[in-house]
Parts: C-alpha cells; structure tokens; sequence
C-alpha cells in the first residue's frame, strides 16, 4: 500500500531529474585480479570477468549465482483506461537490453566509461540447458563413468565439445552506489541472448528501524519511482508495468520499490521448447535390434 500510495503522488509533482552519465565522478579504477577463464569462450578477451574458483564452471543453479528460480507471474497483462501500448522492446536498462548478444553487453560495458563493472567473484555463469544435461549424464553412465566430479567433468566436456555450454547469466554491479544488474541469457539452441534483465539498488534498504530511517526510506522510493517515470513514462499496467501487448509473454518491465525487471518471455519459453526437442531428436539410445 505504501508503494501505491507514493507511486500516486508522483502524478502530482514536478519532476525534475538529472540522467546519470559515465562522468569522473562515476568512474573507478580497473580490477587488476587475474581470473579462471578456462570455460570462457576463446574468442573474448575476459580478464574482468570470472568464473566461481575451485569449480569447472559456475553453473546457474549455484547458491550465488543466478537468481532466476522463482515460477514466473504471467498471469494478466491489463491495459490502464485510456493508456496506450508502449514499445518495450525498445527499453534499456543503463545501456542493456533485450536480444542483446555476449558480444552487445561486453563492448556496452567496455564503453560505458566503468560505471557497471563484473563482480570480482562468479560475473559469468556458465549452464547446460536441463535436457541437454540429462542426455550426457546418461551417456557418461553408460561410459562406466559414475563418480561425481568424474561424472561433472564427463558432463562438461561432452557438453563443451557439442557446444550445448553458454553464458547463462552476466552478474555487474556499479560499485559506487551498490546498484547491481543481472543479465539472463537463452542457451545456444536461441543464439544466446539477453532475455531478462534485473537491476537493484539500495532504495528499499534501510539500517535501522527508527522512524528516521522509515522516512529516508520513503523519500529513497519515492526519488527513484520519479527517475523511472521520467525515463519511461507512467505504467500504462497496473501501477508499475509497462507493457507492448496484452499478450503476457511478450516484452514487458516491472517496477519494484529499487528494482526494475525487463524480461521478454516469449524468447524464453521458445528458447527452452527448442532445447527440449532438440535433446530428444539428439538423444543417444542404445542401437537396439528387435
């Protein structure tokens, strides 16, 4: 309720906002770590990107990795009265956008003049798409090959090999502010790109629980709800979407209090109903003869 009521007295003011640009004062010195690329593809330079250490690949379904586990909402995509359709595809998210490509992010974030930065630890996670993984696991134990990091690493190479690995998530983070954004990514079967983009900031974070600090958060909220108003416009959905078509698996942003979610379902559902015929047309069954 609080959310709504803040979100309305937006209608009422004068918005006054200043884009953020890649000035001296949002700039930071590189990251001089050396990281494991071993699973990096060859053509990328990723000297500021990482893989988790002491582990072949970070896989998507690690603890602090993706964080895009939760079932998907897509049950109504309403239209506000007297709203018009807007043309998600079109927006960004400080550069970043849907369809983009591994090669699209990492020139954006070489030429964003260091204001997203990789996080030091696990920025590229690497995936299997699920029915792909439980093809070669199946192929592996028919090999004999039943340990578990044996078994991870028959799994992997296979999986290399075929080319069923691919970036799943690109984990960046604007250090000075603590904003974060994370890029999802459709496996290779959909050429790779961007399907959902997340950014968070510290807008709803507040240190203690004095009224001090719930008003600081107020104002945090209603500041940022202000820039994403003046940057897109008014949700022509509910209070906080925006949406292309009422079809809801079609381009669409949500706004959280300090976060937004661009995701473009359609590219995703297609991409894992890909996936799975392509491993059961792939699948390696004994060559039995009856």
């Amino acid at each position: 309720m609080l959310l709504k009521k803040l979100f309305f007295i937006i209608l009422g003011l004068t918005i006054s906002w200043t884009p953020i640009s890649a000035g001296a004062d949002d700039s930071f010195d590189f990251m001089d770590d050396e990281f494991d690329t071993d699973y990096a593809e060859e053509t990328y330079d990723t000297d500021d990107f990482s893989v988790e250490e002491n582990s072949d690949i970070a896989f998507a379904d690690s603890d602090d990795s993706a964080t895009d586990s939760e079932p998907v909402d897509v049950s109504s995509s309403t239209l506000n009265p007297g709203s018009g359709l807007v043309n998600v595809e079109d927006f960004d998210i400080a550069g970043f956008m849907l369809g983009m490509s591994f090669d699209d992010v990492y020139n954006l974030y070489n030429n964003w003049g260091n204001l997203y930065r990789p996080i030091k630890k696990g920025s590229l996670v690497y995936d299997i798409p699920a029915d792909w993984k439980n093809n070669l696991d199946y192929e592996c134990r028919q090999a004999g090959v039943i340990q578990p990091n044996k078994l991870k690493k028959c799994i992997n190479g296979l999986a290399r090999s075929r080319g069923l690995l691919y970036i799943s998530v690109v984990h960046l983070e604007r250090a000075k502010t603590g904003e974060k954004i994370n890029l999802f990514f459709t496996s290779n079967a959909t050429d790779n790109l961007v399907y959902k983009i997340e950014y968070k900031n510290d807008a709803d974070d507040v240190p203690g629980r004095n009224q001090k600090f719930a008003d600081q958060r107020d104002k945090k909220i209603l500041a940022f709800w202000k820039t994403v108003v003046k940057k897109y416009g008014m949700p022509n959905s509910g209070n906080d979407q925006w949406i292309m078509s009422t079809n809801a698996y079609d381009p669409k942003m949500t706004a959280y209090a300090g976060a937004l979610v661009l995701v473009d379902e359609n590219r995703h559902v297609e991409d894992e109903n890909k996936s799975v015929q392509q491993s059961r047309d792939n699948f390696r069954a004994k060559p039995y003869a009856f």
